[in-house]
């Protein structure tokens, strides 16, 4: 049911919205050290009129430390600063689609045609995380994603045959898809759910950022991705009863010193667990996994510094996983402002992929009945 995906240069650029890879400037080793010396040195985050620690502002979640530690790297936690200069050099020409596109344009006409944007319109930053980790997953320490249970296995086999409900969140590696309405198409297509914003965050290949505003009772996290709001009640009120179910969960959040930990439970089981990375060695293994209705997200928001919140989140599905996982985010302040996110493209590409693929079944039958 699914193509095998060509080397990344080639690969639709949906593909790359989950891929990550890791880089860092001197420029950036210098602010990174910076960063690490007010954490050492015993950093207090400003207070609000209510004393909590100030999460306001606009955060940008941008980052090519992978989710994954490369399998090459086994045991390696970090980085040397020469290590990552010369990933930096190796990920900038992976992810530069305006050189693929002119080295691939003689031999492959799809690569131009199929490129739906140049790299003008890509943002996946240039820094990592400060530490320099070879992987955001902190736990397991092997920075690896862990196994799948036989059921996610085969609930994703599901998932590659459309079966409803969809939960996928992009149609990438399908052969021949034709999709029979809106609802076979992913989640994202439809601008339902975006690529990025989760929850939890996955840092990708354009708008990182959101924007965090709290009250007395409430902490909002307003992404720019799809413009989703999470009103988050932190005055110890119970969670919805368990036959309510949101696209994007059920939160409650409390403070533990200077963190803010957030519990999201009730995610509809329209949804999946979690968005695996793309797969270039077994295409069966890419999409998603897991069923919304199984998950409980767990997520801590902790100022470090003047430019810096760590976001950590932790999964827990044993269904999918056979262990939960945790990732940890550099969130960076941002003096930009957030604009909106109507995703009309997505509402006038779902027009364009159903008349086009009627338009081909009309084709061959015409083809056939000759």
């Amino acid at each position: 049911m699914l193509q095998a995906i060509k080397l990344l240069p080639k690969v639709g650029l949906m593909a790359v919205f989950f891929l990550s890879v890791t880089a860092c400037s001197e420029k950036e080793q210098v602010e990174a050290k910076s960063q690490t010396e007010e954490k050492s040195s015993g950093y207090k985050a400003p207070r609000n009129s209510l004393g909590q620690p100030d999460l306001q502002g606009v955060w940008d979640f941008r980052t090519l430390t992978p989710l994954e530690r490369p399998k090459e790297l086994g045991n390696k936690a970090t980085f040397t600063a020469e290590e990552q200069a010369a990933f930096k050099s190796k990920a900038i020409d992976v992810l530069d689609v305006d050189k693929a596109r002119d080295e691939d344009a003689v031999t492959d006409a799809d690569t131009d045609i199929e490129g739906a944007y140049n790299n003008f319109w890509f943002d996946y930053g240039t820094s990592m995380s400060e530490d320099r980790r070879t992987s955001l997953i902190t736990d397991p320490a092997n920075g690896r994603l862990p196994a799948l249970t036989e059921e996610a296995v085969t609930r994703m086999k599901q998932n590659h045959l459309r079966a409803f409900p969809v939960r996928d969140i992009l149609s990438i590696g399908l052969v021949d898809f034709r999709p029979a309405g809106p609802e076979t198409l992913g989640l994202s297509e439809r601008c339902l759910l975006s690529f990025n914003a989760g929850p939890p965050l996955t840092p990708s290949a354009y708008n990182n950022n959101l924007r965090i505003i709290q009250s007395p009772k409430h902490v909002v996290i307003f992404t720019e991705m799809i413009h989703d709001a999470r009103v988050i009640p932190i005055d110890g009120s119970a969670h919805l009863p368990a036959e309510m179910t949101k696209w994007t969960g059920d939160s409650r959040g409390h403070w533990e010193g200077d963190t803010l930990v957030v519990e999201t439970t009730n995610f509809t089981g329209k949804t999946p667990t979690f968005q695996m990375p793309i797969d270039l060695v077994d295409p069966s293994m890419n999409g998603v996994v897991g069923t919304g209705e199984n998950f409980t997200l767990i997520e801590r928001f902790t100022r470090t510094s003047d430019s810096i919140i760590i976001y950590e989140y932790t999964v827990t599905d044993l269904s999918t996983f056979t262990k939960p996982f945790t990732v940890a985010i550099p969130l960076k302040a941002s003096d930009s402002q957030l604009f909106e996110y109507a995703c009309h493209e997505g509402n006038h590409g779902a027009a364009g992929m159903l008349s086009g693929a009627r338009h081909v079944e009309k084709e061959e039958a015409k083809a056939k009945s000759h």
